[in-house]
């Protein structure tokens, strides 16, 4: 379907037919390949991780679903059947009252809407609960993707006019934006400069994605009791993992970026005031950057064993840990790709994290038991000896929790703090737009005197 609605968008705004065609080939063929890559990691890596859990007897008490189970619960449920024409039309009134300048056509991850308004409407038996805690976090998202914009593209590079509303990579831009300011006030730690161009030429074989992976898939299969055959092969998948990436994500950009500027075109000629605006894509563009799989192999192992040895902590992180480099893609921005920097916001990121999904657990399966009741997804059913299941992404996530919890534990309070709080920062971003504009204006104005 990927190609046929990409192929379709660009015929739509103007893009030529061959060139649409391309362009969605190359964006389904993307997705193809980064399904293909992040499987080989779960079918390689899922069964090693086990055995550790197995051979060190590591069990929790809530289960690891993984994030399809999670965007299966989101759009098998009455919230999630409506998301995308209810989103649609508040992204549209954003853009008319100039309190965004997102344009969010990444549909597949409105998902993550779904979701949040899923477990608050199963919590509080309210579906306008739901929809009241989906569109918050949807309009606090485009407000993070328009604050993190320039950022984004001028990181990246080649991503012009592309912000990233994804709300589970926004959710995590505070404390990347706090433990970067704190990390430069702390003497000697402020000097710590490691990114993965300097690991590379520091560390020479050492220091490349591609070797880093062979190590860390090697060190899994020791843990897990392999023969050395099986701890080898480990290796090389995870090594091939490493170099796949980086190739397939730039596959999403060449398809993506004729019609990214097409759409950006035919905006401008519909809005008034539509210099500025941002088309809103999925985080699969640039999660192929050498930092954040560095970061995701190294941060793998390390929250496995805190995970088993936090006080109070019931979720064991294993299914969940292919989606881990979506973290990330708006986090490089904020410590320029900084490894060491990048590593301790992952870090501190991941620790509460699995706290707020032990936390959520309850809300979650109460919404997987209802959806498998409807369709008898296996994918959703919570395995026997489980009490609870969850998964990191979009249950991990500070914008669920606080959303969740000021929704449905305070109600009425919690919902006023909410519209409060998101209409302010509404207005606080059109005030940031009108001031954009207003410069682009007279700095258009003083190229043409």
């Amino acid at each position: 379907m990927m190609p046929i609605i990409f192929t379709v968008l660009g015929v739509c705004i103007g893009v030529k037919w061959g060139k649409a065609v391309k362009s969605g080939l190359l964006v389904g063929v993307g997705f193809v390949g980064l399904s293909v890559v992040t499987a080989l990691l779960t079918t390689a890596l899922g069964p090693a991780l086990s055995n550790v859990v197995d051979v060190y007897e590591l069990q929790l008490g809530v289960f690891d679903m993984g994030w399809p189970a999670a965007a299966s619960i989101a759009y098998n449920t009455s919230v999630g059947a409506l998301i995308i024409p209810v989103c649609l039309g508040v992204n549209l009134l954003m853009l008319l009252t100039r309190t965004t300048r997102t344009v969010n056509i990444d549909l597949w991850n409105y998902w993550h809407f779904a979701f949040i308004g899923a477990i608050v409407y199963f919590a509080c038996d309210n579906i306008w609960w739901g929809f009241f805690s989906a569109i918050v976090c949807y309009v606090l998202t485009l407000v993070i993707a328009d604050l993190m914009a320039d950022k984004f593209q001028q990181y990246y590079g080649k991503v012009d006019g592309i912000s990233i509303p994804q709300p589970f990579c926004a959710g995590f831009v505070p404390f990347a934006w706090a433990i970067n300011k704190l990390l430069d006030k702390i003497p000697g730690v402020n000097r710590i400069q490691i990114d993965a161009e300097g690991m590379k030429k520091r560390f020479g074989l050492l220091g490349e994605p591609l070797f880093l992976g062979v190590i860390v898939g090697c060190l899994v299969g020791v843990l897990a009791r392999y023969d050395l055959p099986k701890v080898l092969m480990l290796g090389v998948q995870m090594g091939a993992v490493m170099e796949l990436i980086p190739r397939i994500t730039g596959l999403f950009i060449e398809g993506l970026m004729p019609i990214s500027d097409a759409t950006r075109q035919f905006i401008a000629r519909k809005f008034k005031h539509a210099s500025g605006l941002n088309i809103g894509m999925s985080p699969a563009l640039v999660i192929g950057h050498p930092t954040t799989l560095v970061v995701s192999l190294l941060l793998i192992p390390v929250i496995i064993f805190l995970s088993v040895i936090l006080p109070g902590n019931e979720f064991l992180p294993l299914a969940s840990l292919a989606g881990m480099f979506y973290l990330f893609p708006l986090v490089l921005p904020i410590t320029r790709g900084n490894v060491f920097k990048t590593f301790m916001v992952g870090l501190v990121s991941l620790v509460v994290g699995v706290y707020l999904v032990t936390n959520l657990a309850p809300a979650f399966s109460l919404a997987a038991a209802d959806v498998y009741a409807m369709t008898h997804d296996a994918a959703v059913k919570i395995p026997d000896g489980f009490r609870y299941a969850a998964s990191l992404d979009f249950a991990s996530s500070p914008l669920t929790w606080v959303i969740y919890h000021l929704t449905v534990t305070l109600k009425y309070v919690g919902p006023a703090l909410l519209v409060l709080f998101t209409l302010a920062l509404a207005v606080w971003n059109r005030m940031r737009i009108l001031r954009s504009q207003k410069q682009i204006a007279n700095s258009s104005n003083s190229e043409n005197v």
